[in-house]
């Protein structure tokens, strides 16, 4: 059993090395280029189009653009915006969040792709019903013989969107910021009794269906997000002589490496080379441009246009990498904590919020994070039953939901390291697939950007150049 948690756990860390990071890097940057930066061009017809003024009730389609967006945040904004910077600060210093930064602007080109194609490409399930992904663009796209790809993609989708890592953490937070603080004693009944509650927070929602989800998730995520910009500007008011600082050592800092741990030198060629991988992974891993999620839910987008879609897609990085994961940094950062205490991952981040507000600021962030987390767990349902469902059918796909809500117990009442990182692993492999036929695909979709210039010039609406 030592022998195989070993391989395991060998297993998930290299799929999440350097191989990867090369793959959804590379590939965001040969898709960056190939695209002439268009989705930045269109960045503001990008916010018009999520605001609904393009939106038509005629189009095919389950769920709004905006919708579809906060159901892919949903699964985003998590866990990695509150405790993988603070790994990522940890281990590299404030330059790593230049890198986290460059990921996400990487991703945001990776992300207008595959939801693009997960439009243009869209299938039927075997109910009839329309539906986009990677496992449809790939074989909508790319033809029958691609078949195995695309059920090798669903295949680790299942293992990768079982929510035990989310709820070992969400779990452990709520024991170290809320219950043992306060003398509450933790055990096996605790852990099972906050199981159980979010058992029948999440049963209510994943099994009312995507449009349950996508009418949860577009009131949860933006109150959510203005919750926590709200919190993180009390304590960047508190410390706003430290900011200007701060932020100017993320810039210097990316180019030499201060502040990274000692024990990463060795690694891709020095302190530096260690300091960008680091930074890079935190962020993909936080925004998951090019792992395959997010086409699952803009696939099934209201709308004709995959390339509108794709626009709407791409301001996931920016919000969930630029926007939240860059608050939590400053958070870190101004506070000082990141300097003279020995925590990592949640309880660093913690200690930051009880050193700017005494008293209250921990339990705040508890809220941030339980929203954070539970809401990432709707998508993840969703992202799961889709994927059985391609396999084995639609009339199946529900028998999914009984082995998440399963997994959502394990996760809360038991420390499955090996479980955990199985599907770490799995996680990580979806993106083999997705980003091949992403690249592969990549013509058909400049071809498709050309297309929707054209209609709008004609049609007289102003457009940038």
């Amino acid at each position: 059993m030592i022998f195989i948690e070993d391989l395991i756990k060998d297993f998930a860390s290299f799929v999440w090395g350097l191989p990867l990071l090369i793959l959804l890097i590379g590939g965001g940057l040969y898709l960056l280029f190939r695209s002439q930066f268009f989705p930045f061009r269109f960045f503001g017809h990008a916010i018009q189009v999520l605001r609904g003024t393009y939106d038509d009730p005629n189009d095919p389609g389950q769920i709004s653009h905006f919708q579809a967006l906060t159901t892919a945040l949903s699964a985003t904004v998590g866990m990695g915006n509150i405790s993988g910077v603070a790994v990522a600060i940890a281990a590299g210093g404030p330059g790593a969040i230049f890198w986290m930064w460059v990921s996400a602007i990487v991703g945001m080109a990776t992300k207008f792709f595959t939801s693009t194609l997960a439009v243009l490409y869209r299938g039927k399930d075997s109910a009839g019903e329309l539906q986009g992904g990677p496992m449809y663009f790939i074989t909508e796209g790319l033809g029958d013989k691609w078949k195995p790809l695309a059920i090798f993609f669903s295949l680790c989708a299942m293992i990768g969107a079982l929510p035990v890592f989310n709820v070992n953490q969400l779990t452990q937070a709520v024991n170290d910021i809320l219950l043992i603080p306060n003398n509450i004693e933790v055990d096996l009944w605790t852990n099972l009794a906050f199981g159980l509650f979010l058992v029948i927070v999440t049963s209510f929602v994943i099994l009312g269906g995507l449009k349950r989800i996508g009418k949860v998730t577009a009131k949860l995520v933006p109150s959510m997000v203005l919750l926590y910009f709200m919190l993180v500007s009390v304590v960047l008011f508190v410390y706003a002589d430290r900011v200007p600082k701060y932020l100017g050592m993320i810039f210097t800092d990316a180019f030499l490496g201060d502040y990274m741990n000692p024990d990463k030198e060795a690694l891709f060629g020095g302190v530096l080379g260690a300091l960008i991988i680091t930074g890079i992974k935190r962020g993909a891993f936080s925004n998951e441009a090019g792992i395959g999620t997010a086409p699952m839910a803009h696939g099934a987008a209201k709308t004709a246009e995959p390339v509108r879609e794709g626009l709407v897609a791409m301001l996931g990085p920016f919000i969930d990498t630029i926007v939240v994961c860059t608050l939590t940094a400053l958070t870190i950062l101004v506070t000082g904590v990141w300097e003279t205490r020995g925590s990592d991952g949640v309880t660093l981040t913690a200690n930051a919020f009880s050193e700017a507000i005494p008293g209250v600021g921990q339990y705040i962030l508890m809220v941030c994070i339980a929203v954070f987390s539970i809401s990432s767990l709707f998508s993840y349902s969703y992202y799961g039953t889709k994927s059985l469902s391609f396999i084995v059918g639609a009339k199946y796909k529900y028998l999914y939901n009984y082995l998440f809500i399963l997994s959502i117990v394990l996760g809360a009442t038991s420390d499955l390291k090996t479980m955990i990182s199985l599907i770490d692993g799995a996680f990580a492999l979806m993106a083999i697939p997705t980003m091949l036929a992403t690249v592969i695909l990549a013509p058909k979709v400049v071809i498709e950007i050309r297309l929707y210039k054209k209609d709008y010039k004609k049609s007289g609406i102003k457009l940038p150049s």
